[in-house]
């Protein structure tokens, strides 16, 4: 049986941002790096393929009740890797508020430091406060900014490109150390950016960083299709998921790509215990952290329904929603799959609230070890991902517990690896090679 692969988001307290608040969390956590380091070294242990950290570049509002995304994950992530061998990191990158030059050097460096395990989540930002930490009056729509993003990634991709294999000549008798005529200018000249390249050094072991992307929009999928190695997606539903795997295999083929380039990696909030009983005694604990109100509020504005048009335990019917995903809605792809829960059924903001983890959208999936292990199993054999990202509900305990309980029994499966077969993570994840410094193309 082929089998797939897992990242674990490192994401403090967790997936319930408010875990914070229960006996055994340190509230401090999500800026201590021994935390952070303790945990990669646990994942290793597991064989993970990746550690993943979401980003913004802002604080939001939510900071009066949870702790916010916390230290820059490249600093972060890079630190981590720095103690680990060969887990690879995923390190979140906004091309709304970032420079293509800029961020295809530091993930360059990042993958020669790592020796082949870096990987860039591009986002395009939906917090419009970002806006004014950038000098920017105003906060780009969504067209706009997956235009950029799309002019972005085509600069960035060349700029990774533009040392030929064999540049470096490093001749000691004649004295000639490069090759000019195999480095490359890029000499962009466009709507959003204009870069003259090359990057100062050539390609590192993977020759591009593995590129993630996690929009849900028409402009995400687009991006997706043409760009991403890896597209980080929620589903509440196996239908919605298949549905969702198919059509970014589909874009990759209209946009000149094999299908299989491009892997899709499935979201899911897990609380996991050694027993059943202990997964809904520690579930039920983590609901009472949830401050109700505030996110039914953060939940209807998602839906493009009316501040206090229901309560939290009102219906909602999906003749109550307007008929297309609000343009305004910070994340399309978690309306999308808000919407879908309640084509199924009339849902109340207080069960959707729950069932998406305390309002991150994603599917919370909860039980003992072998119940997880046996729900990612059938999810997978459904078709409706290449892989998961798992997302401890609390991280303090569900991601050891997820590595030291579940992973075992995925390994005797058959599903995940016991060792790491290849030393990059382009490698591992089943990516087309592409020419670094120590790999030779396909």
């Amino acid at each position: 049986m082929t089998g797939f692969h897992l990242n674990l988001s490192l994401m403090t307290p967790g997936h319930f941002r408010h875990a914070w608040r229960l006996p055994h969390v340190d509230p401090y956590a999500y800026l201590d790096i021994d935390h952070f380091q303790r945990l990669a070294r646990i994942a290793e242990d597991a064989k993970i393929d990746a550690v993943f950290l979401g980003d913004g570049p802002a604080l939001r509002g939510e900071i009066e009740q949870a702790p916010g995304t916390g230290l820059d994950p490249l600093v972060l992530l890079g630190a981590v890797a720095a103690t680990t061998t060969n887990l690879g990191v995923i390190i979140t990158s906004s091309t709304t508020y970032n420079s293509p030059y800029n961020l295809a050097r530091r993930f360059q460096a990042l993958d020669h430091v790592t020796k082949g395990r870096a990987a860039v989540n591009i986002v395009t930002t939906g917090t419009p406060a970002a806006a004014a930490n950038f000098g920017r009056a105003t906060h780009p729509d969504r067209e706009s900014r997956y235009r950029r993003a799309h002019e972005f990634l085509d600069v960035v991709t060349r700029l990774w490109d533009g040392w030929d294999p064999g540049a470096i000549v490093a001749d000691k008798q004649s004295g000639q150390y490069a090759d000019p005529s195999r480095i490359h200018r890029v000499d962009h000249d466009g709507e959003f950016f204009s870069v003259a390249g090359p990057l100062p050094v050539p390609a590192g072991p993977q020759g591009r960083p593995v590129i993630v992307q996690a929009g849900g929009s028409e402009g995400g999928l687009s991006l997706a299709g043409q760009y991403a190695d890896v597209v980080f997606t929620v589903a509440q539903t196996q239908a919605k998921a298949v549905a969702f795997r198919d059509d970014i295999r589909n874009r990759a083929a209209a946009a000149g790509r094999h299908p299989d380039d491009v892997k899709v990696s499935l979201g899911v909030v897990v609380l996991v215990a050694a027993t059943s009983s202990e997964a809904r005694r520690r579930e039920q604990e983590l609901y009472a952290t949830l401050p109700l109100e505030s996110l039914t509020g953060s939940l209807l504005a998602n839906l493009g329904l009316a501040p206090g048009s229901f309560g939290p335990d009102d219906p909602i019917s999906i003749t109550d929603l307007p008929d297309l995903v609000p343009g305004s809605t910070f994340s399309a792809g978690f309306s999308v799959s808000t919407r879908a829960l309640i084509a199924d059924a009339p849902r109340t903001p207080r069960e959707l609230i729950q069932r998406g983890a305390g309002g991150s959208g994603h599917r919370l999936l909860v039980g003992s070890a072998q119940e997880v292990a046996d729900d990612l199993r059938s999810w997978f054999e459904a078709g409706t991902a290449d892989g998961f990202t798992i997302m401890p509900a609390d991280t303090a305990v569900d991601l050891p517990n997820f590595a030291t309980l579940v992973v075992p029994i995925l390994q005797e499966y058959g599903l995940f690896q016991k060792e790491y077969p290849h030393p990059t993570l382009r490698g591992r994840l089943g990516l087309p090679a592409r020419q670094g410094i120590f790999e030779v193309a396909a």
